[in-house]
């Protein structure tokens, strides 16, 4: 009820002067502790813009690139396809390319590399996600305690004017809960980026464990002779 409540307000203020001028005006009573939230605001997104390019680089059609290596396999051996895997971008050719280099000291090396290898990259994808998730932590607390000092300052106010007016309490306590508010909505935003990427990132972890099951099921055909695109 609170959240639609606070939108309700938004627009209805909003009409008068327009939404940024609404949020600067409420952004300057909110007082000091409102400029470390939005710093919080703008590492975290900036860390999702950083986060949406390395994801986007790793990111590839990985049965499209299963199949080209496999016909390189058949067609060429192994040479032919660490020729594929180096011209092609991704988390997926990165650990095949470190399997397919281990290939000649045969099936077990080439296994361990690419679950060492795979570790890797997995770390390589999660980069800066601490940072996201600390932000996301970090908001709602200065927000908290932006809202206490608020408070502490609103009963100063009413101990001076020795008089408990409706005006002074309900002033005082609106300013406070600003910091709260935009806490709040600052860590909402960035937990929905945070999840995205985490979905992201768990999609193209299992995709390099089942290419990587594929690629020595194919070297294990290859050694035995057979085709591995049968």
């Amino acid at each position: 009820m609170a959240f639609f409540a606070t939108f309700i307000m938004f627009f209805q203020e909003a009409g008068e002067g327009g939404p940024i001028n609404w949020l600067i005006r409420k952004f300057v009573e909110g007082g000091f502790f409102m400029w470390p939230i939005l710093a919080c605001l703008v590492l975290g997104l900036a860390f999702v813009i950083f986060k949406f390019i390395t994801l986007s680089k790793a990111s590839i059609n990985t049965r499209r690139f299963l199949v080209d290596v496999k016909k390189a396999l058949d067609s060429g051996g192994v040479e032919k396809a660490l020729e594929v895997c180096q011209k092609t971008r991704g988390s997926v050719a990165s650990v095949f390319q470190a399997g397919l280099m281990r290939a000649e000291e045969g099936i077990d090396a080439a296994e361990k590399a690419i679950i060492s290898y795979g570790g890797i990259e997995m770390s390589f994808l999660e980069r800066g996600l601490i940072w996201l998730s600390t932000f996301i932590s970090i908001a709602p607390l200065l927000g908290f305690t932006g809202t206490v000092q608020g408070m502490i300052s609103a009963f100063d106010s009413i101990k001076e004017a020795k008089n408990i007016s409706p005006e002074i309490v309900a002033g005082g306590i609106s300013i406070a809960l600003l910091t709260t508010l935009f806490g709040l909505v600052v860590a909402i935003i960035l937990q929905v980026f945070y999840n995205y990427f985490i979905a992201r990132i768990d999609k193209l972890v299992v995709e390099m464990e089942e290419s990587s099951v594929e690629l020595i099921d194919s070297l294990i055909m290859l050694k035995s002779g057979k085709k591995t695109t049968s």
